[in-house]
């Protein structure tokens, strides 16, 4: 039966199974090689966030790191740049990845990642004040304003993509740290963020704040990571 289904290939149509199954594993190569550069930008990021946090001995948040007149402020940038590049990589690698439920299935993990990356790019380039005041009273100007929303939403897109990333089927252990990771980034970073805005327990407020950070930016070269070997892996194996 399978030697006659053979027999019964047309010249042609062999010569096109050989001609489109090549570009498919370059793509799939090419995917898993930008995931990789990407999950290395970010993870570039976190260490040099970490360092230029380290470099500072006072308790601030991390949109301190960057503000005016502050020793970290380029490192800090640089950091955000990398974000932004690396977190955009994978998001293209990772732009087949779907959640199921109606509501998460409008939009892709990509898609949030790309918005997110957006406005982390508009983050780095208008910092806040000294200081960064907190979104109330006289010391708050339109440049923090700015920079403030736009690292809301920055985050607030990362963690739609980790919960759209929850519910992909395709990736169930992927789907599971996702799951995890987007609970504690939440729970912790709303935790933070509260603290900030009530000025109650400022201290603990910013190491809440950098924890979630640290595993947003952990989740991503996670996900990088997992769609790197899986990319690189059906190359290799094609």
């Amino acid at each position: 039966m399978w030697n006659a289904r053979i027999a019964d290939l047309s010249p042609g149509s062999v010569q096109a199974m050989t001609v489109v199954a090549p570009p498919r594993v370059a793509l799939e190569a090419l995917e898993g090689y930008a995931a990789v550069a990407g999950s290395i930008a970010v993870g570039v990021a976190l260490v040099l966030i970490w360092m230029s946090r380290l470099a500072i001995p006072r308790e601030l948040y991390v949109s301190e790191l960057g503000a005016e007149g502050e020793p970290t402020a380029a490192a800090f940038e640089i950091a955000l740049l990398l974000i932004v590049a690396g977190g955009s990589a994978v998001a293209w690698a990772a732009r087949r990845v779907r959640a199921w439920p109606p509501l998460l299935s409008l939009g892709t993990p990509a898609l949030s990642l790309w918005v997110g990356c957006a406005f982390f790019l508009l983050a780095s380039q208008v910092t806040c004040t000294s200081g960064c005041p907190l979104p109330y009273g006289p010391s708050f100007t339109v440049q923090d304003f700015t920079h403030t929303l736009a690292a809301v939403i920055a985050f607030a897109a990362a963690c739609w993509a980790m919960i759209q990333t929850s519910f992909a089927r395709e990736h169930r252990v992927l789907a599971r740290m996702s799951l995890i990771t987007a609970i504690a980034v939440a729970v912790i970073a709303g935790t933070g963020g509260l603290f900030s805005l009530f000025r109650f327990q400022v201290v603990l407020g910013s190491r809440l704040e950098f924890v979630a950070t640290t595993i947003a930016i952990a989740w991503l070269m996670m996900l990088g990571t997992v769609i790197a070997a899986r990319k690189l892996g059906r190359a290799r194996a094609s």
